[in-house]
């Protein structure tokens, strides 16, 4: 018996106000793993880099064009992909042919040239699917190959949010705690932006324990506000158009394998969240063209390639809000914030404790959709294909934490370790017998529908 409640299907039938406080917690969610990407890739180029900026315009525009795309039917939030951060740091130690004299500002624009070809990658996959339709694709992607892959997405994420609330302990329980005592005991409209009052309700603590003196684990500061006065309140994106180079095209394109695999993950863990069938529904097809499209736009105005994000997903099935109307409001903040360095700065002093004890829940959470994709799909672990599949997933998806890197010629290659779960899953299923899952299968037995059905 499902104990929760009901989930929210038109966000309208709460209220502008309220509406726009979801698309607020939204925002929040995928706020600092968004900004994070451009500051490592500034590191990796000696401060010439990418652009916070154009990172969060990218972002925005890429979720809005991705909603167009998708019919406005998927509630997915497209931030910048860690994935492609390996390529990055190739180009930016390029020391050869025409990179031999480039400064760390001139070898940017390439491995942004590089991010728009794997977009277009997204394209060649979508032609594929849509020629020789879902029903083909999706049997090499029973419930046995996603759910666990699902799993892995929250469980790799794991360490990311452990490492970030080791900051400050304290600020980490405390948001823990106030969006499980939200969660569960909170009445109307708090019951729903759970995550919102953890993030509000910890940074006022935040802000006491430093006018105590208070500091995090490691003796700095618990907020830092000195970027906040030079920031100015108003500047248009920096935004540098891409260039391209076969070498850096390289380096870049075929990280596509890798993400592409981790958005059919993604888009099954989305429709697990809100219990809608997306991979036929607007379809497999047009989330990859739509996340394509928002990746190759995000490289031609020098920003990250976007993914979907699993934060979101995890919001998503705490707040038991999913229309997608909120996220497109959660897109719009992040364009709006992209014109102003200095909101962004603000919002930027988040302390990484409060990220880490909000991540607890929304990684815990995504894994929890993996497991309940296996638990109603009915997948039979007395068999043991399924058994073989499930444990060679989990093992090379939590096993491989620094993924696996080979050489083609002299380009350095890296499949993540989700990449390779999906791909040794896949390849797993299609090679062993007794696959006998049939895509949305039409039965008038109840038991037999839902075995074959992706939709949780």
């Amino acid at each position: 018996m499902d104990t929760r409640q009901p989930a929210i299907k038109d966000a309208r039938t709460l209220g502008v106000p309220k509406m726009l406080l979801l698309g607020l917690q939204h925002m929040f969610a995928m706020f600092g793993a968004t900004i994070l990407v451009p500051i490592l890739v500034n590191d990796y180029f000696k401060g010439e880099g990418l652009s916070i900026q154009v990172t969060l315009f990218a972002a925005g525009v890429g979720t809005l064009l991705f909603h167009v795309i998708t019919k406005m039917k998927v509630p997915a939030f497209l931030g910048s992909s860690f994935a492609f951060l390996g390529g990055f740091a190739t180009v930016a130690n390029l020391h050869t042919g025409i990179y031999k004299d480039m400064t760390m500002g001139e070898k940017l624009p390439y491995a942004c040239g590089g991010i728009v070809v794997a977009g277009l990658l997204y394209l060649v996959l979508a032609l594929i699917i849509r020629i020789v339709g879902v029903n083909r694709v999706m049997r090499f992607l029973p419930p046995v190959v996603t759910g666990p892959i699902i799993i892995c997405i929250g469980l790799s994420l794991a360490p990311s949010a452990v490492t970030n609330a080791s900051q400050n302990w304290i600020l980490a329980l405390i948001a823990f705690a106030v969006i499980v005592i939200f969660n569960i005991w909170g009445k109307g409209m708090f019951k729903i932006i759970p995550i919102l009052m953890g993030v509000v309700i910890s940074y006022v603590a935040a802000l006491i324990f430093n006018a105590c003196g208070m500091t995090n684990a490691d003796g700095s500061a618990i907020l830092q506000f000195g970027e906040i006065a030079k920031a100015k309140l108003i500047q248009l994106q920096p935004f540098q158009l891409c260039k391209f180079d076969l070498t850096a095209i390289l380096v870049m394109a075929p990280i596509a394998i890798a993400t592409m695999m981790e958005h059919i993950g993604d888009i099954s863990a989305i429709s697990a969240t809100v219990g809608e069938n997306f991979i036929e529904d607007p379809g497999l097809h047009r989330t990859l063209i739509g996340d394509g499209l928002a990746t190759a736009f995000a490289g031609f105005i020098g920003g990250p390639a976007n993914t979907t994000y699993g934060e979101n997903t995890g919001v998503l099935e705490l707040s038991r809000v999913h229309d997608p109307r909120v996220i497109r409001l959660a897109a719009i903040y992040a364009v709006i914030l992209s014109f102003s360095p200095k909101f962004a700065e603000i919002i930027g002093t988040l302390p990484t404790a409060i990220i880490g004890g909000v991540s607890f829940m929304l990684y815990g959470m995504i894994s929890a959709i993996g497991v309940r994709n296996v638990v109603e799909n009915h997948v039979d672990f007395t068999k043991s294909r399924n058994l073989i599949i499930a444990a060679v997933i989990l093992v090379t998806g939590l096993g491989f934490s620094d993924g696996l890197t080979f050489t083609i010629g002299k380009t350095h290659i890296t499949l993540t370790a989700l990449a390779l779960a999906a791909i040794f899953g896949i390849l797993l299923n299609a090679i062993l017998p007794g696959n006998d899952y049939v895509f949305n299968k039409k039965s008038d037995d109840k038991d037999d529908s839902e075995l074959s059905s992706i939709r949780m």
